[in-house]
């Protein structure tokens, strides 16, 4: 699963003719459906149209040939939208460029230091929280095109936008709203009449007819930006200076980890269609060796399209050379047919962008966990929603982790305590299974002892200080069978206690310590400290020892 070497490589070994075909039609099957979607995104970000094409072109086809799945489909996604139009609101396309560079850089050192694995660490909450709220935030932003507001351009802020579209909401066109309600009726429908044939395509094609040989007149891609290139940029670097790294660094962090946690589960999601498992370190890399290619192209983000993905599957794609095809099919309609994308009205891909949001907003996910999470993960996800909303991403990212940390730690230590053994007469049926319990042991006079539970950790370290020790007592015996792991502030709070006990003259021995607790206090002294005999295998060692010791 961690393993470096690109998927692409491995399945050579064994690939046939048959599976080539298959991956050939899935390919095209793909490209046909990211098409529509590869523009239309890149418009609602605030790009050219093309530059939707050129991500797919080159970030497919290096995250196909260099990452860790087998049948991952590379390119723009919707979950990148926010975030690059406030990047190209504030720092236009060379600010982009290089924000992406940076990204596909921190991408690449997070799979070579194979932290694969840690992207699962970012909470289910924050997930949906932030995804319903970039969902949210493309449906605002295809309202102009989808009502045909007069207005020169939209705000990125989203209090910002809906004020802006308050005060045009006057001026909307009755034939655009007519080509976007139609367009929008064809994305609903054609799932129930067939699923092999992409909605957006059938949506595109018939608008499309129907603006050319109606009387509607509505705006399309031609008439707001002009002739479309069908050439291929040649790869360049944008002006590079410090001050500017440093205002793109948290963008480019946001873009690697929206990359990441997005890719990653778009392998989980396809390794349970194909029985197959991905290198997740390796698609790390081949995500940020993709992004790269990207920017260098004139393109923008990109990251593993689920949707995309899913199709292949479906199609029969079976290895990355379907995400190959899928590039180079698109390669050929942009040098072929691009001119012909200037027809396409703009409602047509606002209603295209409105059913995206729909399908990405996972409202049924956000309503349960409204309903049935604890409240404090509920505040975790509506935070996060909200700061998506009306800031950004980075910001809700940011914030969404701290809290969620924050609220862990509470949770933690709430769990931890230290708790001074009480003497019960008589049994029942769960003590006598415990033959490490209390009520079992014999515990000689002017000896103390006190279980500890859970992690020894800093959001806890207050009840570790809390142990007393009375004048009478010679010996007092820490429990930590239940202590999994500790770190340096719980060992400091563990040597005031030491302290004490020296004070009082009272001997500190310790019970059944763990390997994780026992590795600290050895490397930190602490074990010598206390003397080595003083460290018990069980509680009833360390009874003997304290009878021994009284």
């Amino acid at each position: 699963m961690n393993k470096l070497k690109p998927k692409f490589f491995s399945v050579m070994k064994t690939y046939n003719k048959n599976q080539f075909v298959k991956d050939i039609i899935a390919g095209i099957i793909v490209a046909i459906i990211a098409l529509p979607l590869s523009i239309a995104l890149a418009i609602a970000s605030g790009v050219s149209p093309e530059a939707g094409l050129y991500t797919a072109i080159f970030a497919g086809f290096f995250i196909s040939l260099f990452g860790g799945s087998r049948v991952q489909i590379g390119g723009p996604t919707a979950a990148f939208v926010v975030i690059i139009y406030g990047i190209v609101t504030k720092y236009g396309v060379p600010g982009l460029t290089l924000a992406t560079i940076m990204a596909g850089i921190i991408l690449i050192i997070m799979g070579l230091c194979r932290f694969g694995s840690l992207i699962k660490y970012i909470p289910y909450t924050i997930t949906t929280g932030f995804t319903a709220g970039v969902a949210v935030g493309i449906f605002a932003g295809q309202i102009k095109d989808f009502l045909g507001l007069d207005m020169a351009s939209v705000p990125s802020e989203f209090i910002e936008k809906i004020k802006a579209y308050a005060e045009h909401i006057t001026t909307f066109k009755t034939d655009t709203v007519i080509v976007g309600v139609i367009s929008l009726a064809i994305l609903i429908i054609m799932p129930y009449i067939s699923k092999v044939i992409p909605g957006s395509l059938i949506a595109i094609i018939v608008a499309t007819l129907l603006v050319k040989f109606t009387s509607l007149e509505t705006s399309t891609i031609g008439s707001v930006y002009g002739e479309l290139s069908s050439s291929i940029p040649a790869p360049s670097l944008p002006a590079v200076n410090f001050e500017l790294i440093r205002e793109l660094l948290p963008s480019a962090f946001t873009i690697a980890i929206l990359a990441g946690i997005e890719s990653l589960l778009s392998c989980v999601v396809s390794d349970g269609m194909i029985n197959s498992r991905h290198r997740s370190n390796m698609e790390l890399v081949g995500q940020g060796i993709g992004n790269i290619a990207s920017a260098l192209f004139g393109g923008i983000p990109a990251t593993g399209a689920i949707a995309r993905t899913a199709a292949n599957v479906k199609n029969g794609g079976r290895t990355p050379v379907a995400g190959m095809v899928h590039a180079i099919t698109l390669l050929l309609i942009l040098k072929l047919l691009m001119p012909l994308a200037a027809l396409i009205p703009m409602a047509t891909l606002a209603a295209i962008l409105i059913m995206v949001a729909y399908n990405m907003s996972g409202w049924r996910a956000f309503k349960d966990l409204c309903v049935h999470a604890p409240k404090s993960d509920v505040c975790v996800l509506i935070v996060t929603f909200l700061l998506t909303v009306i800031f950004d991403l980075v910001v809700a990212i940011e914030v969404g982790i701290v809290l969620a940390s924050l609220l862990f730690i509470k949770r933690m230590s709430d769990v931890s305590s230290v708790r001074e053994w009480t003497y019960i007469n008589g049994f029942d049926d769960d003590e006598t299974n415990d033959p490490m319990h209390i009520n079992l042991k014999q515990v000689p006079e002017h000896v103390l002892v006190y279980e500890i539970d859970g992690p020894m950790f800093f959001g806890a370290a207050d009840n570790f200080l809390q142990v007393s020790v009375n004048d009478d007592i010679k010996v007092l015996i820490l429990r930590m069978r239940s202590v999994p792991a500790m770190d340096i502030t719980a060992l400091h709070a563990l040597e005031k206690v030491y302290d004490t006990c020296q004070e009082k003259n009272v001997t500190l021995v310790f019970s059944h310590v763990l390997e994780q607790p026992m590795h600290m206090m050895e490397k930190a002294g602490f074990k010598e400290l206390v003397g080595e005999q003083n460290f018990r295998e069980n509680i009833d060692a360390a009874l003997e020892w304290a009878s021994e010791l009284v």
